[in-house]
């Protein structure tokens, strides 16, 4: 892959690993303020995808770049090149063009990755699609941001995808490939489907591989010099539990950048492998995973199209990772299965846990019995590409399960009150976001953009702290917060009590209207392997040790709860299925 664009990659230079010492010194707030900055270096780099995979495959060519256990694949960096062109040069023969924005809806797969650079390479902007998404969610993310051609897998789990984008698109079983005109999706052109035989008016993902000729190869490197890092080259879709999805829109200096500076807190070199067994359509998977990889010649490990515990942890063995992705409830999983059939984990080292808060008894096993001494600890949005905090890999473990760590490089971060105004150290407020990663906006939605992003400062909506040593611990969300009987309540707070429950593995608290209070609160808890727990025990453990109005009225003993595909807990679910079941007892 030749760079041509050499006025471009003079501006910019090598990545270089940061000065910690002179990070930490940065981190401290500024004196009687919430606000803290992060240091300026390493350097930010200006660059685009295609010029920072170019670089890693000059110097990490042989190396491996990509690795499916399951399936038999090992690709090096020059094998992930060289098929991430045949796929471009494949686009470019549909006759996609620059900006033009293309979905991908399936779960972790090489043909994930190999769209993502492939996309990236020849300036399309990648909308990611969640795998769990139903007739009308594809629907309108489809037509949102006007895709002209998707890629889909042809099932995962329960969900069938090619049925369901027929469903969408029944002109497709009368259409040739490449000339779809649905009513429902007026601008899909190209449906690919990552089967052989893909059926009538779609084209097999293979095919599109073989579908560029010399006079698409020829075009890449001109293409690739007009691409501009400030370029939009992916769309994420937000949750959408307060209303409809919104489009994060992330540039190629977006996420380039957050890629590195994440792995380089975590001291990556071209000698560590990333096992990645969180969502490639979501941040954590595709940016610091993916593409943090990349940015430092290290090695991918796929152990799954979704999440298995047995599947990572034997993933982490055969390919002697050294780092391992996952949130909270994936490393407890990995430590139950761990408990009942041992793996070789002597090589793992670090990683990162995102997502959701980390039980310090899960932070502790996790160090000890998976030898990951370095993990650390990351937060942020998707608007924010994502991380803006991290722990460091020597923190203490008090730290890591207590905060969220200290401010990345390049990023400010303020606490703020209701009215606007900048807190003191160890008040509460909202976070808000300044820099680098801050996110271009939501894709054609000027209003929400306006709403979430004010003078530069993105409003994170989570609630937290900043201490006097610049360590940031989230709260809560804005819109969590229970008012009970003009009292403030703040979930976080008896989740992080109930944690200490020997009993318990999972907890989520939240609130449901109530006519007399406004608000009542419910506790929904999970019981460990073999644990017998009841709503009486929870009650009893409260009573004395919290406030009388912090205690929740309704407890419930659960299997499992309501989760996104990510592993965050979805309480809109649980508030709307405990006000339902209370419904019915009281009928």
């Amino acid at each position: 892959m030749t760079i041509l664009n050499e006025s471009l990659a003079d501006r910019i230079s090598e990545f270089g690993a940061a000065d910690e010492g002179k990070a930490r010194a940065a981190l401290v707030p500024q004196e009687g303020i919430a606000y803290v900055r992060g240091a300026s270096e390493p350097a930010l780099r200006f660059a685009t995808i295609p010029q920072i995979m170019h670089d890693t495959v000059s110097r990490f060519g042989p190396r491996d770049a990509v690795v499916v256990p399951a399936l038999g694949i090992r690709m090096s960096y020059y094998d992930l090149d060289r098929a991430v062109d045949k796929l471009a040069s494949g686009l470019l023969a549909l006759g996609l063009e620059k900006g033009d924005r293309i979905g991908i809806w399936a779960p972790n797969r090489l043909e994930w990755v190999l769209t993502q650079f492939a996309t990236a390479r020849i300036g399309l902007v990648l909308v990611n699609i969640n795998p769990a998404y139903r007739l009308s969610e594809l629907e309108y993310a489809l037509n949102k941001v006007e895709c002209k051609a998707i890629i889909l897998a042809e099932k995962f789990k329960k969900s069938e995808y090619v049925n369901m984008i027929r469903t969408l698109a029944p002109e497709l079983e009368s259409c040739e490939p490449g000339r779809l005109n649905a009513v429902r999706l007026p601008q899909l052109k190209h449906v690919v489907i990552m089967k052989v035989d893909p059926g009538p008016g779609a084209w097999s993902f293979e095919r599109v591989m073989n579908l560029g000729g010399p006079a698409q190869q020829l075009r890449l490197d001109q293409i690739t010099a007009t691409l501009n890092p400030d370029d939009p080259i992916n769309i994420q879709f937000t949750s959408g539990t307060t209303g409809a999805p919104k489009g994060a829109t992330l540039s190629h200096y977006n996420i380039v950048n957050n890629a590195f500076l994440s792995v380089d807190r975590m001291n990556f070199t071209e000698n560590d492998r990333l096992c990645i067994p969180v969502p490639l359509y979501h941040c954590f998977g595709m940016v610091l995973g993916t593409l943090g990889c990349v940015t430092k010649g290290a090695a991918m490990v796929l152990p799954g199209e979704g999440f298995d515990p047995a599947a990572t942890l034997d993933a982490c063995d055969a390919e002697r990772c050294t780092a391992l992705y996952g949130v909270p409830t994936m490393f407890v999983a990995m430590l139950e299965e761990h408990k009942k059939s041992p793996r070789d984990v002597s090589r793992l080292r670090t990683g990162m846990m995102a997502g959701s808060p980390c039980p310090v008894e899960v932070m502790r096993a996790v160090m000890d019995r998976m030898n990951m001494k370095e993990v650390t600890i990351g937060y942020g949005m998707t608007e924010t590409s994502p991380i803006s905090w991290q722990s460091f890999t020597d923190d203490p473990l008090e730290k890591r399960v207590t905060t969220v760590g200290r401010v990345h490089p390049h990023v400010e971060v303020r606490v703020v009150g209701p009215d606007g105004e900048t807190l003191k150290p160890g008040e509460q407020g909202e976070l808000c976001t300044r820099g680098y990663s801050v996110m271009k906006g939501y894709w054609n939605d000027d209003g929400k953009t306006a709403d979430s992003i004010v003078d530069g400062w993105m409003l994170t909506g989570d609630l937290g702290v900043i201490d006097a040593e610049g360590y940031a611990a989230i709260t809560g969300r804005v819109k969590d917060m229970i008012i009970r009987g003009g009292e403030n309540i703040y979930p976080r707070e008896i989740e992080e009590y109930l944690f200490r429950h020997p009993k318990i593995t999972e907890v989520q608290v939240f609130g449901i209207p109530d006519e007399k209070f406004g608000e009542e609160v419910c506790c929904w808890a999970v019981p460990k392997s073999g644990e017998d727990l009841t709503a009486e025990e929870l009650r009893a453990f409260c009573e004395g040790q919290i406030a009388h109005f912090k205690i929740p009225k309704h407890f419930r003993v659960k299997a499992e709860l309501p989760m996104t595909i990510t592993g965050k807990p979805q309480k809109f679910v649980m508030r709307d299925q405990m006000v339902e079941e209370l419904s019915a007892t009281q009928t």
